[in-house]
């Protein structure tokens, strides 16, 4: 057991500080063939180092140039979590390790997940463990992931392990696509009605403008005022739509630096009408997912809330169950230790006290978590049912304003005529 603990500990360690470049290398394996790959280390030489302790006599090594204007990396979670189906599978029907390996890399469709697999083989194949070739690609395989993968060799049942986390993949990425759903088409629309409103301020209202200046009357009130808002538009469009960019950019700089603010943000977006109830049944979703799949591994259960801590996606949730894994740490039971924060409804929590007595902790969990599952599907569902007629109202009303104030002249005029 304390060999496992250190295991887990020295990956854990491994996965805390990334490397921080990212080098493409070719190279000779001991057959002379040639083989090339993407290597993470902070210089050439520690690459050329590493792949000489596995066999390869590296020929070229070079820093791999960063995408322009930060661009995100090439694998995505998604890849990941296809990875982990592909492999699950290839083993589970008897397909030895490093010819999964092989057959999955080779037949994947992204080039990117194609050289990654293909360097963990030939770093498994050197004599590195699954666990270890894994811990040392921290920006796709989280503390997690290797946990779990780690459990499943110290206890000689990789397979099904492989099989649990391909399922919890599958179903946090598809918990993840409910959640853009959600957020994505209000914000849209929203970005869709300043840009329209924006052309015909700047665009559609100075022809108006200048038809009004020949009449010689008093302008309503309501059209003085859009005439105003377009002038400003057209001399300072430039430093309204700069000023925009430059408060997204400097709040998103805050935010990714300042725990306060993410934990003020957190708990605000929590409270959210319509979106709040969603997020707090995503973020139990998750926490129920992901202690179900650490604690059928075989993962003691202190050891997984400090892994489920991180996998709730909300810093409220990460504090109360880092708090949970103290007083579980000193004996209490975890639903007792949940009892105390109001953010774990009672249904859950009695869920969990029967698991708990039953010895099936495991099982309740997974059923908790596709109930939340399922609510959040039906309350995404849900809430575009409802921003449809919303946004066709704010667009209307808006966009209605600005014709209703370029018309009250002429129909002002022709009243008088």
């Amino acid at each position: 057991m304390a060999n496992i603990t250190k295991a887990r500990a020295k990956a854990q360690a491994k996965t805390k500080k990334p490397q921080a470049n990212v080098f493409d290398w070719q190279g000779l394996d001991r057959k002379g063939n040639k083989v090339k790959g993407e290597s993470r280390a902070d210089t050439p030489e520690m690459v050329k180092a590493e792949l000489r302790r596995l066999g390869v006599t590296p020929v070229k090594v070079r820093k791999k140039a960063k995408p322009l204007f930060g661009g995100s990396a090439k694998i995505t979670p998604k890849d990941i979590a296809v990875f982990s189906r592909q492999l699950a599978t290839m083993m589970s029907s008897g397909v030895p390790l490093m010819q999964s390996f092989d057959i999955v890399g080779r037949g994947h469709d992204n080039p990117a997940m194609q050289e990654l697999l293909l360097t963990i083989k030939q770093e498994i194949e050197g004599g590195t463990s699954l666990t270890g070739s894994l811990a040392k690609h921290p920006l796709y395989f989280d503390t997690l992931y290797i946990n779990l993968v780690n459990a499943g060799e110290q206890a000689g049942i990789l397979e099904n392990i492989l099989d649990k986390i391909a399922t919890y993949k599958e179903k946090t990425e598809s918990l993840k696509g409910k959640i853009k759903k959600a957020m994505f088409y209000p914000a849209s629309v929203l970005v869709v009605a300043v840009i329209v409103t924006a052309v015909i301020l700047i665009f559609v209202i100075p022809q108006f403008q200048e038809l009004f200046s020949s009449f010689g009357a008093e302008l309503p009130g309501l059209t003085k005022g859009v005439i105003e808002l377009s002038i400003i538009m057209q001399e300072k469009w430039w430093l309204i739509f700069g000023s925009i960019g430059l408060a997204i950019w400097a709040f998103l700089n805050f935010y990714k630096r300042s725990i306060n603010m993410q934990r003020g943000m957190d708990r605000f977006s929590l409270k959210i009408p319509i979106i709040g109830p969603i997020l707090n049944k995503a973020a139990l979703a998750r926490y129920a997912r992901t202690l179900s799949t650490m604690f059928a591994a075989g993962v003691p259960l202190v050891e997984a809330l400090e892994s489920v801590a991180g996998a709730t996606g909300n810093i409220v949730y990460t504090d109360a169950v880092m708090k949970i894994k103290d007083d579980v740490a000193t004996g209490q039971s975890l639903q007792l230790a949940m009892k105390q924060f109001p953010i774990f409804p009672n249904m859950m929590l009695q869920m969990i006290a029967i698991g708990e007595e039953s010895g099936s902790l495991d099982s309740m969990l997974a059923k908790v978590a596709d109930f939340y599952e399922e609510e959040v599907d039906n309350a995404v569902d849900a809430l575009s049912s409802l921003m449809e007629p919303l946004i066709m109202v704010v667009l209307g009303g808006l966009i209605g304003t600005l014709i209703v104030a370029m018309y009250l002249p002429i129909f002002k005029m022709a009243s008088v005529v």
